[in-house]
């Protein structure tokens, strides 16, 4: 392929991982409208699924993919994954019920975990030598980039597009056409059709005759399976916690919790015992004998975790306890992942100042204070101030990334660089998983108390709102300004223990970070060409190790 294809595939790719990122983002703006429309917050475990089925099915696809992109060629798979999540944008528009979203996410996220190993695979199969890091840094930075776009892309579709008042003109008042369009929130998944549809003809026309090398070998299928029961199971009985009952079952909740548990135990031991078995296991647990590459996957799991309560937990505090619409939710979000996608950036030159160890370690320090400092919000917080600490923990979040991604790949060697760096991906977006369903179970409990004490009974609100109001009916205006004022007094008081519990995850992770090394990462000197096999060979990516204190 001439360089001039190989530049507008790669921008191809780029737009392909770019959505991936866009998606996680933007639906973190949208979740609280989602919630209004097709549910309500007293089904929010329920609604948590429109994220955590799409974390779920995206961390059991990527490593798949990875695979599969090794033995079909990168090709046709990210045809086949822009196609999938083109799809599964279209399907999550239309959905006209929470149920059917979610099932439309699980597509999407599909193509999701599709495009991101792929799209890197591809990329480094089109240029050699010096330009192949270059164009890894282009995919890498894309994925961050549309992370921190997403807020910005949320809020104005939000905000900005109201088809009410033009469906009304046309005379369409309602139907499955209405449904399928009113919604403003239903943008911020049909924004990715006409894209993926535009990539996908790119694609085809600039990787026409174009292959990558394949190799044969089994896929652990079955594997893959028992681990997305084991993980499935895990995260739905978390969720559950604190449930008084289920729906739809007359059993004791404590009795399902068990059993979900133990089946979710069970299956995680399959996994594993399949993937030592298998040659290309899909969970192959003699790879975390070496404590490095085990001290990376840790980090980026319980790092993962604080991403997800800092994400969620920020949106809800700005939608229920500041009221805030979607700018300021702009505001908030997007201040989180720029920062995140600077201190990515940042922590491959702070390398070169400082080891592993001690740029994740003031990485771990600035997420957790952040965290601290979140839990101290109230109803008079200012935006500003919601701003600023979302972005250190952005920044502390975004140092993180490079030194436990690079750990990881050294830890297993040249030879597992694509499982070793799958790996340390899927164990942030697990940690992301656990920590919103555990945000889920810990929020929706609180939520059915309180809603339980408010309309216990007809006159039970009255506890609730000033003694010089309490002779008026529910529905009058000043009572429900006092209501409202109260649930977001009450709202702020259960993000404090979110938030904590965060802080402490995130803290812990400065013991597996202390076995990350203390190597500092320079850039070469100029010299001639390396000598293949050499050390500097080794490392043509443009990087050179030397041991740090």
């Amino acid at each position: 392929m001439d360089r001039r294809s190989g530049i507008v595939l790669l921008s191809v790719l780029g737009a392909g991982v770019f959505l991936a990122g866009l998606e996680l983002m933007v639906t973190a703006v949208a979740l609280p409208s989602i919630v209004v429309d097709l549910a309500s917050w007293t089904e929010l475990r329920e609604a948590s699924w429109i994220i955590n089925g799409y974390l779920l099915a995206y961390v059991i696809t990527m490593p798949l993919a990875g695979r599969l992109a090794d033995q079909w060629g990168v090709r046709r798979l990210f045809h086949a994954g822009l196609v999938v999540f083109t799809l599964g944008s279209l399907l999550a528009g239309l959905a006209p019920s929470l149920e059917t979203l979610i099932a439309a996410r699980l597509v999407q996220a599909i193509g999701g975990g599709i495009l991101v190993p792929v799209g890197t695979a591809a990329a480094s199969h089109l240029f050699d030598d010096h330009d192949r890091p270059r164009a890894l840094g282009v995919i890498g930075a894309l994925t961050f980039l549309g992370m921190a776009a997403g807020p910005f892309v949320g809020a104005w579709i939000i905000g900005g597009i109201h088809p009410g008042a033009a469906l009304d003109g046309a005379g369409i008042l309602e139907g499955a056409v209405r449904t399928a369009l009113e919604d403003p929130w239903r943008y911020v998944f049909y924004v990715n059709v006409p894209i993926g549809v535009a990539a996908l003809g790119l694609a085809w026309a600039a990787a026409h005759g174009w292959e990558t090398p394949r190799r044969t070998g089994a896929i652990d299928l079955a594997g893959a399976v028992a681990f997305s029961m084991s993980l499935g199971l895990a995260l739905v009985a978390l969720t559950l916690v604190g449930s008084e009952q289920i729906a739809g079952l007359g059993m004791d909740p404590a009795i399902v919790l068990v059993g979900l548990a133990a089946a979710a135990a069970v299956a995680g031991v399959i996994a594993a015992r399949l993937g030592i078995r298998h040659p290309a296991g899909f969970l192959d647990v003699r790879l975390f004998r070496s404590a490095t590459f085990s001290s990376a996957a840790l980090v980026s799991l319980l790092t993962g975790y604080g991403l997800a309560t800092a994400i969620v937990g920020g949106a809800v505090f700005v939608d229920r306890v500041l009221y805030g619409g979607p700018d300021v939710q702009r505001v908030a979000l997007g201040a989180l992942a720029g920062a995140v996608a600077v201190g990515a950036l940042g922590s491959g030159l702070a390398l070169r100042v400082a080891g592993l160890r001690l740029v994740t370690v003031m990485g771990l320090v600035l997420s957790a204070v952040a965290l601290v400092l979140m839990s101290a919000w109230t109803p008079a917080t200012g935006l500003a101030e919601v701003a600023a600490l979302m972005g250190v923990f952005g920044l502390g979040f975004g140092l993180t990334v490079t030194p436990r991604s690079t750990a990881a790949v050294d830890a297993l060697g040249q030879a597992a660089f694509g499982v070793a760096s799958a790996t340390v991906t899927v164990a942030r977006m697990i940690g992301m998983a656990v920590g919103l369903a555990a945000l889920t179970a810990f929020g929706s409990t609180t939520i059915d108390r309180l809603y339980n004490q408010v309309y216990a009974t007809a006159d039970s609100y009255k506890l609730f709102i000033p003694e010089e109001l309490r002779d008026r009916p529910l529905r009058d205006g000043l009572v429900v300004q006092a209501l409202e004022s109260w649930a977001s007094s009450e709202a702020a008081r259960i993000l404090v223990g979110i938030f904590l519990v965060a802080a402490i995850v995130t803290a812990v992770a400065l013991m597996p970070a202390l076995a990350l090394g203390g190597r500092r990462i320079l850039a070469p000197a100029h010299a001639a060409d390396p000598v293949p096999g050499s050390a500097r060979d080794a490392s043509r990516a443009g990087i050179q190790e030397v041991d740090g204190t």
